[in-house]
């Protein structure tokens, strides 16, 4: 089989699962479903080539392998037909009713809507499948699968769009199926996702664990008979398997957290799955009688429960080898909802049917979809934090448990006891003692939170310190409600300090004119406008680009703008000391513009300004390519190249930007690379690491284009670095 079809499955694989499953599906309704879709995608192919029919095939059987009903598998195959072909919402309605219609509407994205940018299109997208969902949960099922499917095939992509498809699923995807206590998909969507964004680090971990396989898998056949001799007596039915940590979750440990493989003690672990809960203790009792139990490492998500249904005993232990290792107890029920969980109710019907009452299990997707605030993109910040996988629990003085993302203050808590409690704190205490409201709590902490009817509400400062979605967007709601006045002068001067910073200069009718295209029919008014920055609803540094954008298309300025990039190199005649000759200009400053930062050996272009001489761009400059058509400024564009009697000792800046994995000593080792080939630094800044992936700006100075190719040579012989270009 060829390499582009091994993740592929064709309708006699579907078949075949069907009938091995032993579940009760309509099989004529299923075969209804893919003559449609065959005949609708008809010679259709993939990317690969591979004909697209065995897409919506092998998302199917990935469902039937979950466990999904017939309606599942019938939406699956129908998924694309709607986005991809002519076949409309309507038909697939009248030919399978609106229950199948409404989860394949749920799983169509809203390509043909358009959005004013790539962030808003996919939070649009992300909002409409949680409305879908908090309807029938079975829709993020289906686009989880989907999603998968798209992993495992993604290899014929583009680099930059399977690294964008990877990180959407790390920040979007993963962290909902995670939330719904699927295990099998996140940690296959995760791993595969990591192959792609970091795949040395991906490789280093894939190796490591082949080089201990034979070892590991003798270690836990060991353990596995000292605890089955010991347990029979006293366990029924005893169940045991060894479990290797995902890469991806080694990952995070290491490259992320800066640890060894050797300090993971959760690295491998062994599971023991029993009949009843009372065995699960008494199991734990004979391990501990075995093995030596480490302090504080011991948890009962049993008696309390993980938000996402996850239940088992986790107790990490040392052997006679002195190895720690960690120890899953847990019944056969527990088992299935651990790995598949909110589709083990489909897949093993553990106490409830599909139309029972899920509003428990789903009532995190209605509280997202109320926390959205009044920017669209928020909604993906809100997965990342409230839907993370690292959560802490604390309790209320009453004995309640709370889940909050880790991080989270005592504010938050306030908040998700009910939004008056949060809105009359003014205090808390913490296992009895009082504490700071910016306190992050910790799990297994007592937190009673103090409150006064004097009080006059959440301070704005809150809005920086807490971390639940939850949390902020009540504190927004209370400002939103309680201060109109006060948000609307406080949003007009966060605009006038934003707009004064980039150099928009606009008349009182051009302003009003200029941010009701801007809102572009968001709000109102421009006073909803403002109070909505007042209060927090929309950040402006998110609007910055757009509005540049919009003021640089709508009013002409770009004569100015060159003005301000320039910078005056020496004053020459038609021959500049910084090595550039302009043809037919006699007399005049020669600049090179601060917004490409041309250096020698690039193709140039000069540029006449008004008080400021020649300013020259590179050929590639987007100032270039977006003005140089302009009639109006024809005359003003002039030809220009480098001076071949120019001296080896002029320099010029320019700005490299390198990505690679994130680690202790990067920076230091980047900054002696440069050092060793007598690089001027002039600056540097690095962003936040993301998914330990590291992204660093240097400002340095270079002699030519030729130079500047011997640089990146020895950069990318720094370990760890993946890539560097000129920004």
């Amino acid at each position: 089989m060829p390499e582009t079809t091994v993740h592929y499955q064709d309708y006699s694989e579907l078949k075949r699962l069907i009938k091995e499953s032993g579940r009760d599906y309509d099989t004529q309704l299923i075969e209804a479903a893919y003559q449609l879709a065959e005949e609708a995608h008809g010679d259709q192919r993939r990317v690969s080539g591979v004909p697209y029919i065995l897409h919506p095939t092998s998302v199917a059987c990935i469902l039937v392998q979950l466990g999904m009903d017939t309606e599942s598998v019938v939406a699956a195959l129908l998924h694309d037909v709607v986005e991809d072909t002519d076949i409309t919402l309507d038909e697939i309605t009248k030919k399978f009713g609106s229950e199948i219609a409404h989860l394949v509407d749920g799983v169509t994205k809203l390509k043909k809507i358009p959005y004013s940018s790539r962030e808003v299109q996919q939070a649009e997208n992300i909002r409409k499948m949680l409305i879908a969902m908090s309807d029938d949960i079975r829709v993020i099922i289906i686009k989880l699968a989907d999603r998968l499917h798209n992993m495992r095939t993604i290899e014929c992509m583009k680099e930059q769009k399977r690294r964008d498809k990877a990180l959407e699923n790390m920040e979007v995807y993963a962290p909902i199926a995670h939330r719904l206590g699927i295990r099998t998909v996140k940690e296959e969507m995760e791993d595969l996702s990591l192959r792609y964004l970091d795949p040395v680090g991906y490789k280093e971990i894939e190796d490591a664990l082949s080089l201990t396989r034979n070892d590991r898998e003798k270690f836990i056949e060991k353990i596995k008979a000292e605890i089955t001799a010991k347990a029979e007596k006293f366990v029924k039915s005893l169940y045991i398997e060894g479990r290797v940590k995902s890469i991806n979750g080694i990952y995070r440990k290491t490259f992320m957290k800066g640890k060894s493989l050797e300090q993971i003690y959760d690295i491998f672990a062994v599971r023991v799955i029993v009949e009843s809960l009372s065995d699960c203790y008494n199991v734990l009792g004979i391990v501990h009688d075995i093995y030596t139990p480490l302090p504080n490492r011991f948890k009962d998500y049993i008696s309390t429960p993980k938000p996402n249904m996850y239940q088992s005993l986790h107790t990490t232990v040392i052997g006679k080898e002195g190895i720690p290792f960690e120890i899953q107890i847990r019944t056969w029920e527990m088992h299935y909802t651990a790995e598949y969980g909110i589709a083990a109710h489909w897949k093993y019907k553990l106490g409830i049917s599909k139309k029972d009452n899920m509003d428990q299990k789903t009532q995190w997707i209605r509280k997202m979809l109320e926390n959205q605030s009044d920017d669209e993109t928020d909604i993906i910040s809100n997965i990342k934090t409230d839907l993370a996988s690292e959560e802490v629990f604390i309790f209320t003085p009453r004995g309640d448990v709370l889940n909050l993302p880790m991080g989270s203050t005592v504010i938050d808590v306030a908040y998700a006891i009910h939004s008056e409690v949060g809105n009359r704190m003014i205090g808390a205490k913490v296992d009895n003692k009082i504490m700071p409201i910016d306190h992050q709590v910790r799990t297994g902490e007592i937190i009673e939170i103090l409150t006064s009817k004097e009080t006059a509400g959440p301070k704005r400062d809150w809005l920086n310190k807490v971390k639940s979605s939850e949390a902020r967007s009540k504190i927004k709601s209370w400002f939103k409600k309680e201060c109109r006045e006060e948000n609307i002068e406080r949003g007009k001067a966060e605009t006038d300090k934003v707009f004064k910073h980039n150099g928009i200069i606009l008349s009182d009718a051009e302003r009003e004119d200029f941010l009701s295209e801007l809102m572009k029919k968001s709000f109102t008014t421009v006073d909803d406008f403002y109070a909505s920055i007042g209060y927090g609803g929309i950040l402006m540094w998110k609007l910055i680009p757009r509005m540049k954008e919009l003021y640089n298309k709508k009013y002409k300025i770009q004569e100015k703008a060159d003005e301000l990039l320039s910078v005056e190199i020496r004053k020459p005649s038609s021959k500049s000391s910084s090595g550039v000759i302009v043809e037919g200009v006699d007399d005049m400053l020669i600049n090179l513009a601060r917004c490409c930062n041309p250096i020698r050996g690039d193709e140039i272009i000069g540029y006449i300004t008004r008080g400021s001489g020649v300013s020259v761009h590179k050929r590639s400059c987007k100032n270039v390519i977006c003005n140089i058509d302009n009639p109006e400024n024809a005359e003003r564009w002039v030809k220009a190249h480098w001076s071949c009697e120019a001296l080896k000792s002029e320099s010029y800046q320019t700005t490299i930007e390198i990505t690679a994995t994130d680690r202790t000593g990067l920076i230091a080792d980047l900054s002696n690379a440069l050092s060793s080939m007598h690089i001027y630094i002039n600056s540097f800044s690095s962003s936040e690491s993301k998914n330990g992936i590291a992204s660093i700006r240097f400002t340095i100075t270079v002699g030519s284009m030729d130079h500047l190719k011997v640089i990146f040579s020895r950069i990318l012989n720094v370990y760890g670095v993946q890539s560097v270009e000129r920004i």
